[in-house]
């Protein structure tokens, strides 16, 4: 790929989100003819190379080094060689550190191309139901650290009109369903993805209220229901914030374990299935949930 030319060219390169048969052709040739792989994290990206028999070698990119190692990826590819860079699964680029390298690459005048594939963003917002005419792709919210950027961008996606598209990991994503829920509301659409295309693929469509109360677990793709008229017409002044006050204490109050348990039996569930599921809910000891549930000293 790098005869009768000084400059090298960076391929971005799709890889499967779960189903290794998404792996396309052009993917696999392009792996294979570059000089050099920019992985995410190699110990994964080897599995998959090893799986399609890719010799190239490999190159370690990630959110840790993702601003230094992008110069020295930068002078390879002066130098002629043609790089790929992959992330551990779908579109590279994407809430993914190389949108770094790739920005470098434009900066620099090197020439960039896309091999396209799988994108969990995409296939999720296809298969949510909800509206895709108009979209909006948050990825991560800001940290927990970053209080003032996250409630920012919270209120921000309040008055968004286009469904949302965002991510989050498996130790986040609870904490961050009550937050939507308060801010957004709890009659707000919501579907949750997780393990797209592979066997144990899990869809569920339902509302953020509702998914509030639910046990996932795992990294989950959120496809959420845009704001609609009557939404925006009730965001205008303190009334908004009132009714966003009184969605998440709501939320709150029912994950008091004596509340949940209450919830989960009215259901249909029995004592004991109530007291278990909202001990996995909650994250506590179960002999805590019978304490609060029986209104024992919690000490």
């Amino acid at each position: 790929m790098t005869e009768n030319k000084t400059t090298g060219k960076l391929y971005i390169v799709a890889t499967p989100i779960g189903n290794l048969g998404d792996m396309s052709y052009r993917a696999i040739e392009t792996l294979r003819s570059v000089s050099l792989i920019a992985a995410e994290d190699t110990r994964n990206s080897i599995k998959l190379l090893n799986h399609f028999e890719i010799k190239t070698p490999m190159t370690s990119y990630h959110e840790h080094n993702k601003y230094e190692k992008a110069e020295e990826l930068i002078k390879r590819l002066r130098s002629g060689e043609d790089i790929a860079v992959i992330t551990d699964a779908g579109t590279p680029c994407i809430s993914d550190p190389g949108e770094v390298l790739a920005r470098r690459c434009a900066e620099e005048g090197i020439e960039i191309t896309g091999v396209p594939g799988a994108c969990a963003a995409i296939n999720a917002l296809a298969i949510s139901g909800l509206s895709s005419r108009h979209f909006l792709f948050v990825g991560f919210l800001p940290s927990k650290k970053q209080k003032k950027d996250r409630r920012a961008e919270l209120e921000r996606l309040r008055l968004e009109t286009a469904t949302m598209i965002l991510y989050e990991a498996p130790h986040h994503l609870m904490e961050t369903m009550h937050e939507l829920c308060g801010v957004l509301g709890e009659d707000r659409r919501v579907c949750l993805c997780r393990e797209m295309t592979k066997k144990h693929e899990e869809i569920i469509r339902t509302s953020l209220g509702e998914a509030c109360l639910l046990s996932p677990r795992g990294e989950y793709v959120l496809i959420i229901e845009g704001a609609s008229g009557k939404d925006i017409g009730h965001s205008v002044g303190g009334a908004a914030a009132e009714a966003c006050m009184s969605v998440q204490k709501k939320a709150e109050e029912i994950l008091e374990p004596a509340k949940l348990v209450e919830y989960y039996i009215q259901q249909g569930m029995d004592e004991k299935e109530a007291m278990k599921k909202t001990a996995i809910q909650l994250g506590i000891q179960k002999r805590e949930v019978y304490r609060a549930w029986h209104g024992l000293d919690m000490r």
